[in-house]
């Protein structure tokens, strides 16, 4: 995939399933490429178990490592201070393939909107000194309103109009997300399950630039 999109392909997402068969091998070998890396492990542990796993990753040269905000408060506290200013700790808040059935079952309560719980979520991971968060492009505006334009606002579900949903309840198209006040974009099987990868990626490139509130790209 990294050969198939070639020097257009710029930062590369390491999540759980990759990292645990290859380990720190699959990062080193992408930023001895050139590439940058969001590590995407989302830790969820005891406060010192989760610092002592930030503490391990950090000098692999990433850009972004993945904590779950539902570990608590003093979870991500010590996740920060282990991170420092080496990697930017993104809090990962309700994933993008829960719908509001889906996590009212997970709270044992109704919820009429995921966006409530998400902002909660993202407050306390600010309140933290957590560098940012991953949220639906659906939440990214009212996030960024609330948050206002430091954090880092990361958004996973993204689409090219057309694609299938697979197994995400909330998704959006590049370009929405971009003027929903997102960050980063998380673009995975509209990319990696296309026939020819590098014109799906020209195809997100081009909607991109056609936006005008990209801020980072």
């Amino acid at each position: 995939m990294v050969d198939s999109l070639g020097e257009e392909g710029e930062m590369y997402k390491v999540g759980l399933e990759l990292f645990s068969r290859e380990g720190p091998a699959v990062v080193e070998a992408l930023t001895g490429r050139g590439k940058r890396v969001f590590l995407d492990l989302k830790l969820h542990d005891i406060p010192n178990t989760v610092a002592g796993a930030v503490a391990s990753v950090r000098y692999l040269g990433i850009d972004f490592l993945t904590i779950h905000t539902t570990g608590g408060l003093a979870m991500m506290s010590a996740a920060a201070e282990a991170a420092g200013d080496a990697v930017t700790l993104l809090g990962v808040t309700i994933l993008t393939s829960m719908s509001a059935a889906d996590l009212g079952r997970t709270w044992n309560r109704p919820l009429e909107s995921v966006s409530d719980e998400v902002v909660r979520l993202a407050q306390m991971a600010v309140a933290a000194g957590v560098g940012g968060v991953v949220a639906s492009a659906l939440e990214a505006k009212t996030l960024r309103s609330t948050l206002g334009s430091e954090p880092v606002i990361v958004t996973p579900g993204i689409r090219l109009a057309g694609d299938a949903t697979h197994d995400q309840a909330r998704v959006c198209t590049p370009a929405a997300a971009a003027e929903a006040g997102a960050d980063f974009l998380v673009v995975g099987r509209s990319i990696t399950a296309s026939p020819d990868p590098l014109d799906a990626l020209r195809r997100v490139l081009d909607e991109l630039d056609g936006s005008p509130n990209v801020s980072k790209t």
